[in-house]
């Protein structure tokens, strides 16, 4: 794959780049922040030589909060046929929410700490820049998390609840029920109740799957 790497940390970009080489993935740029990563971007779309994935930080260069997050919207907005991959050590939820679009594809998120095998990452980056999405359990527990008082997600069974954290994850339902140890039809059947208790039935037009996960975001 063509990948664009943005993140301000040196060592760690300049590892990225080694470990992406090595593993017969084309690095277009690193850079470290995320007005440098748009002009990538731009000036790749003039010459028609879009990465097809992107991996970038949630803090960089000038203030260190949500400048990464920020450029992954645009891009998502701008260049919709680019993967992207955060990899970061912080859940920015408002902005997390809005990378799950209409249609949550060609869209990871992985925490820096909790990615303990080098496959892991370029697994992750490989789903996304095929157009699948990545996330880590634990942003997909972080941004379902409510109290139990208002959250709808208490009127699901166990079973549904683990299936749903699966599908935010990008899981197919086939993927789905290896890791769970079910059936297939088990699994559609699991997922349409979800659909079903969250009055997803019949929305034209949407990623059921998505708006499922979306409708517990915290903004």
């Amino acid at each position: 794959m063509r990948v664009v790497l943005a993140d301000d940390s040196t060592l760690l970009r300049e590892g990225l780049v080694r470990l992406l080489a090595e593993e017969g993935h084309e690095v277009a740029a690193a850079v470290g922040d995320a007005d440098q990563l748009i002009a990538v971007l731009e000036r790749a779309a003039e010459t028609g030589e879009k990465p097809d994935a992107v991996v970038v930080d949630v803090r960089m260069p000038p203030t260190h909060t949500d400048e990464g997050l920020r450029a992954a919207v645009q891009i998502r907005e701008r260049w919709p046929g680019v993967g992207v991959l955060v990899l970061s050590q912080y859940v920015e939820r408002r902005y997390a929410t809005e990378l799950l679009t209409d249609d949550g594809e060609g869209v990871g998120y992985l925490l820096k700490d909790r990615v303990v095998q080098v496959d892991e990452f370029l697994d992750a980056l490989e789903r996304v820049g095929a157009g699948q999405a990545a996330f880590d359990p634990e942003v997909v527990r972080q941004l379902l998390t409510r109290t139990r008082r208002s959250d709808p997600l208490g009127t699901l069974t166990a079973r549904e609840r683990e299936v749903l954290a699966e599908m935010a994850q990008g899981h197919t339902n086939a993927a789905i029920a290896v890791r769970l140890h079910i059936s297939q039809s088990a699994v559609e059947k699991h997922a349409n109740a979800i659909f079903d208790k969250l009055g997803l039935i019949g929305t034209a037009g949407y990623s059921r799957r998505v708006l499922a996960v979306l409708r517990y975001l915290g903004t």
